[in-house]
């Protein structure tokens, strides 16, 4: 819960418990650690971490407290669990980033590897949130990545961040989405702002399809 500001949808946020076990068996896992939130929050506790440095742009902007929340679930799942390695989607690019920085910052024993983006057919990553949209949003969903892959296109020929992305964004708000919170040219490793092409960049969205936010990146090296 400390993920979510008071007006998010923790409470019905989808959860699929029963159909991530099947999966974990099937896939031949021994062992699956599931605390429940009173375990990891136990009565009395008061302690955050914060990574500010990555943290306050993007996503941070938009979520007050998100990724303090993120940071001290992540840094207390590792500790307890202390795997060898962590696996995180690079769909949540920001986190990744937080995550990694704690890790190094705090010294935790974990490699942590990013998991490139799972898609669906036409182009829309996957995400537990995809479910909240209706038959007609899912319909329009799928250009956010095709407007991330046309700036990246137009980026890597020259193009200037700033008119562009604002072009892009317009084309989001024709296509369907209700508004933009970002769309912008950082650097995939500092998440330092850019205003054209240059090694390392990479696009960053969140926009609004109804009552759903969803997010996505794409490196220009990818396209």
């Amino acid at each position: 819960p400390k993920q979510f500001a008071p007006s998010e949808d923790f409470g019905r946020y989808p959860r699929q418990e029963a159909e991530d076990r099947q999966k974990l068996a099937l896939a031949g896992a021994h062992l699956l650690f599931a605390p429940g939130v009173d375990e990891i929050y136990p009565l009395g506790f008061a302690t955050a971490i914060t990574v500010d440095s990555l943290a306050n742009c993007l996503c941070g902007r938009f979520r007050p407290g998100h990724f303090t929340g993120v940071a001290t679930v992540v840094g207390k799942l590792l500790l307890q669990a202390l795997p060898d390695v962590a696996l995180f989607g690079e769909k949540d690019y920001q986190q990744l980033l937080v995550i990694r920085r704690l890790v190094r910052d705090l010294d935790i024993p974990v490699r942590v590897v990013g998991v490139q983006t799972v898609r669906e057919a036409d182009g829309l990553a996957l995400s537990s949130r995809n479910q909240y949209l209706s038959a007609a949003e899912r319909a329009a969903a799928p250009a956010i990545h095709r407007t991330l892959r046309a700036a990246a296109v137009a980026l890597k020929a020259g193009a200037p961040a700033t008119p562009l992305l604002a072009e892009a964004e317009t084309s989001l708000l024709a296509a369907g989405f209700a508004r933009v919170d970002y769309l912008e040219l950082r650097h995939e490793e500092t998440l330092a702002a850019l205003d054209r092409s240059a090694l390392g960049a990479r696009l960053f969205v969140a926009a609004w399809l109804g009552k759903t936010r969803l997010i996505d990146n794409l490196g220009l090296a990818a396209v």
